[in-house]
């Protein structure tokens, strides 16, 4: 199985495979796609309007890594369920702390 993120110079490009108008915020681990492709999977309750569900992904991302919330950004995929986050930090740091939230 591929991890779900690319490590970058200034942090890593992080693939999740977004669900809004769930029960609740949570983190389901990875998921890889027919084409071998990793993503991880999360849930929010906020809906998919006026970037909402973006905004709880980034929120809730950030404090499972313990980073800033203005080091996540959403850089692709806004209003598709699979998107790519940028987390700035510590590259090796951050695929240490997304591993663990993956059970990798």
């Amino acid at each position: 199985m591929s991890a779900p993120f690319r490590p970058r110079s200034d942090g890593i490009d992080l693939f999740v495979r977004l669900t809004p108008k769930a029960a609740l915020d949570r983190i389901d681990g990875v998921e890889t796609a027919a084409d071998g492709r990793s993503h991880l999977k999360a849930r929010v309750r906020a809906v998919p309007e006026n970037g909402a569900a973006n905004t709880a992904l980034e929120r809730m991302i950030a404090k499972a890594l313990r980073v800033p919330s203005s080091a996540v950004s959403v850089i692709a995929g806004g209003t598709a369920r699979l998107k790519t986050l940028r987390i700035r930090g510590d590259a090796v740091e951050l695929a240490k702390s997304v591993e663990a939230l993956s059970g990798s």
